[in-house]
């Protein structure tokens, strides 16, 4: 009798042990953000997770652990404990020919970098907004740290909006006067004279050198904004003045859009620079204001690729809809016809030469371009208040950056093709 009860908790524990949470990122889901924080930090407890594509919105399966369940329950995140039947019916299910789907393990959490100037506020920045809320733990960094060696500490880097052609986000028509405008270009100043370089310009010339370095030995990108395109752009331009005088204190080459180095770039080619510096435009990459058209109407759809054949992809554009409201920025949208062909694009809207997600390979790394600013801020302006994301927390639009945060963590899989 004894044996036999002894035989039962055996296997009870057993049991329990291979049971699993659940974690489902469909339209049950209650937090989606603060999801992702979970997951980034079961990973961090060194425990086992599977990211389940395209089942259920993109779910998690979590090894069973009480400190999982109680972050869960405080923080509202919807989850669902699996006997170990369930859980063989899910992968099963899952990993089943006729299905879109797959299983991705993940095994270690990314170390994050965020690369910001002084003064930096989380609000500024819908990526550390999401990291915030969703309670994910990140560094910031800025240019003497890229300049002397510590990128390598990290493998995953956003780019905050920085202007990486030196021209101080082409503010200075509208904000020029203003004084945050002017401290702003100062706290550069002061940075590109104490590194040794005579502008700005230079400075982050180097700066774009490194980061791109880093991307080719296997580091991960991801850039909103402006810092897709002025990132590009400064590539481009590594071998020419593009640069007018009120920005650095001489005048342009002439014939600099000549002088152009496409061959340089991650992701776009063939785009006309904007000279005028009074034009809040870097190049025609950009998609205008008057081209989105009416906000009602500013919507883009994400593509849907192979789960099993294109795991990366897939992987960045989880979701518990396909189709995800627009939103504005410096640079909103990228014209489809500068984008290279050996990049993917993930998300563009319907019926047009407008894309907003874009993810390419460089070396042994990749980068991954996101347009516009705030995803849950149609229209945000300096020195808006910060959003919520309290009153967010189920947004599609942030769900894709929080999607590239766990995508370093994936277990590299064998081409099945």
């Amino acid at each position: 009798m004894k044996n036999l009860l002894f035989t039962l908790i055996l296997f009870s524990q057993s049991i329990f042990a291979q049971s699993k949470i659940l974690i489902p990122m469909d339209l049950t889901q209650n937090d989606h953000l603060k999801a992702y924080g979970i997951t980034f930090n079961a990973l961090k407890k060194n425990l086992k997770v599977d990211w389940l594509l395209n089942y259920k919105g993109g779910s998690f399966i979590i090894n069973n652990s009480e400190r999982v369940i109680l972050d869960c329950q405080i923080r509202n995140v919807t989850y669902q404990l699996l006997d170990y039947s369930s859980v063989v019916d899910i992968y099963s299910f899952v990993q089943s020919e006729d299905q879109n789907m797959d299983v991705v393990r993940l095994e270690k959490a990314p170390e994050i970098a965020v690369y910001v100037p002084p003064g930096f506020q989380p609000w500024d920045d819908a990526v550390t907004l999401a990291l915030e809320y969703a309670e994910v733990e990140y560094k910031k960094i800025w240019i003497e740290e890229i300049l002397t060696g510590k990128l390598k500490e990290y493998d995953w880097l956003h780019l905050h909006h920085e202007d990486f052609t030196g021209q101080f986000g082409k503010f200075y028509s509208s904000y020029g006067g203003a004084r945050w405008y002017q401290e702003q270009q100062l706290i550069y100043e002061n940075e590109a004279k104490k590194l040794g370089y005579k502008k700005v310009s230079e400075m982050e010339k180097d700066v774009v050198r490194t980061i791109k370095e880093y991307i080719g030995q296997g580091g991960f990108l991801f850039a909103m904004c402006s810092a897709t395109d002025s990132y590009d752009i400064a590539l481009a331009a590594d071998q020419v003045d593009i640069v007018d005088k009120m920005y650095d204190g001489d005048a342009p080459d002439p014939n600099a859009q000549n002088k152009l180095d496409f061959s340089n770039t991650l992701a776009f080619e063939n785009f006309k620079l904007e000279m005028n510096p009074l034009i809040y435009e870097y190049s025609d990459i950009d998609i205008t204001l008057t081209e989105v058209g009416a906000e009602q109407n500013d919507y883009f759809t994400l593509f849907d690729f192979s789960a099993k054949f294109d795991p990366v992809p897939t992987m960045l554009t989880q979701n518990h809809v396909n189709v995800v409201k627009g939103f504005m920025g410096q640079t909103t949208m990228f014209r489809k016809k500068y984008i290279k062909n050996s990049v993917i694009t993930l998300g563009e809207r319907a019926n047009s030469d407008q894309v907003k997600y874009i993810h390419g390979k460089y070396g042994r790394g990749t980068f991954t371009f996101y347009g516009g600013h705030d995803p849950e801020d149609y229209r945000h302006a300096v020195n808006d208040p910060p959003t919520e994301l309290s009153l967010h927390k189920n947004s599609p639009g942030y769900r894709l950056i929080l999607n590239n945060i766990l995508f370093p963590a994936a277990k590299k899989k064998k081409q099945k093709t």
